[in-house]
């Protein structure tokens, strides 16, 4: 046993005693790095025939390790390849295991290398690989947002500040607003993969390495678009991941916003919106509950995103250069913060297109809150009254509407007029949601037609 235990460990000739059992469980991380597999495979190959290329490595140990690795490769993507909890992580798994299979070749691979700079690696590729599928993702949420909106592009609902009614917007309008910011949050991630794709592969521990190595190549060879620029930072920086995760806790909390809605909008209280049954589940005690559980998840798993976020940030605020077991702590949270963010826009893109619309309902509720109110106001100020004058002469008008539990629009001309003499017959069309909302005929407005071009620009730039 001791002796497998110092084959195992690249640093156990330094050590009198092997590691105690309880170490290796605190310290290991395979069982949650190995999900690295193949991209360290990936990494490996890279820099294998980029020692090849360089004279460091011969001919035939290049095609030992090419064919070794590519039965690991299949190996552990038909689950048989054997783990080790005393090989610490997914590095020493393959090295160890590609050592037994191709003898000395194996043990000349990681020349000029370190699993700092390896470990970097792995992660950016990985990372790459997952934002890559984030931004498709973004996408097709995107379109099922801009579908319905297009169905609903005149369809009246009100809108709310301090969730209270405000002015009449369309649903598709409200909805648009949503690809407005799930856009936002594309560009971030096509900004972020930027700063992920660069090579810290040739740093090796911390200060480079004294072999004729070509990080140009190995970056060409992966894809990358450059090199890491200095050593010490190449190892140490995880700038790259907190940037994500900051940019997938936006996304979250833009898609926590809409799960919200979709609770509040589900509400007999509301009765905006009904889900499809399978986004939702009943009461074990109460026969007529149909609750919005994926919503509600939605919102609690965004606290998870947030908190990985805080998690890294922390994580790095005390390490001084240059890498630090600490780092290892990083991929957990990374890690689950991408399967979070996937899984929930996975889910969405496939629940928005069961949201039901109750127009009915959504039409009634405008004229609850005096939806048209600041509509009014304009319109006199067309007439010629300065907008505060008109803001007091409106407010008195809701006052006695609100006293007569009527609506603007059930005032009679009379006693419009008594607020302001300027109000002529023509003040009731401008009372009218379906008036208001087109008179916001601009760039960004409700109008049902500014609606309908803001859904063939989007389309026109998720096309392109």
């Amino acid at each position: 046993m001791q002796q497998d235990d110092k084959r195992s460990k690249t640093w156990s000739g330094r050590f009198t005693e092997p590691v105690s059992d309880l170490v290796k469980r605190y310290t290991a991380s395979v069982n949650f790095d190995k999900r690295l597999a193949d991209v360290d495979i990936q990494g490996s190959l890279a820099h294998a025939k980029m020692l090849n290329k360089v004279g460091v490595l011969s001919d035939a140990d290049l095609a030992a390790i090419q064919k070794g690795m590519a039965e690991i490769l299949a190996n552990i993507r038909n689950g048989t390849f054997d783990w080790s909890l005393d090989l610490e992580d997914v590095h020493m798994n393959i090295e160890a295991r590609l050592t037994a299979l191709i003898g000395d070749a194996g043990k000349r691979l990681h020349t000029g290398r370190s699993r700092n700079d390896q470990v970097a690696t792995d992660v950016r590729l990985w990372l790459r690989g997952e934002i890559d599928q984030l931004i498709g993702l973004l996408q097709d949420a995107q379109h099922s947002f801009i579908d319905l909106a297009e169905v609903h592009a005149g369809t009246i609902m009100p809108g709310f500040t301090h969730l209270q009614v405000a002015q009449p917007v369309t649903f598709g309008h409200h909805l648009m607003a949503y690809v407005e910011m799930l856009s936002r949050d594309e560009a971030r991630l096509v900004d972020c993969r930027k700063r992920v794709n660069r090579l810290p592969l040739g740093a090796a521990a911390l200060a480079g390495t004294s072999y004729p190595i070509d990080r140009e190549f190995v970056a060409a060879e992966l894809g990358f678009d450059g090199v890491c620029g200095n050593s010490l930072d190449a190892v140490s920086d995880r700038d790259f991941a907190i940037e994500f995760l900051a940019a997938a806790a936006l996304t979250m909390t833009h898609l926590s916003r809409f799960a919200e809605e979709l609770v509040l909008w589900m509400s007999p209280s509301f009765g905006f919106i009904t889900l499809a049954d399978r986004f939702c589940t009943g009461s074990s005690i109460m026969p007529q509950k149909k609750n919005p559980d994926v919503a509600e998840l939605i919102r609690g798993k965004t606290g998870r995103v947030d908190g990985h976020l805080m998690n890294l940030l922390v994580l790095m605020k005390g390490q001084p250069l240059t890498y630090n077991k600490d780092n290892q702590e990083d991929k957990e949270p990374l890690f689950d913060a991408v399967d979070t963010l996937r899984d929930t826009l996975v889910i969405l893109a496939d629940m928005v297109p069961g949201i039901h619309v109750k127009s009915a309902a959504m039409a009634a509720a405008v004229q609850k809150g005096f939806a048209t109110a600041t509509d009014l106001a304009d319109y006199l100020v067309k007439k010629g009254l300065p907008f505060r004058d008109a803001h007091e002469a409106v407010a008195r008008a809701v006052k006695a509407a609100e006293t007569q539990g009527v609506d603007l629009a059930q005032l009679s001309l009379a006693e419009i007029q008594s607020f302001s003499p300027l109000a002529g017959a023509d003040v009731f069309e401008v009372l009218k949601p379906e008036g208001s909302v087109a008179s916001r005929n601009h760039v960004g407005g409700t109008a049902p037609e500014q609606v309908r071009a803001a859904i063939e620009r989007a389309r026109v730039r998720l096309a392109g």
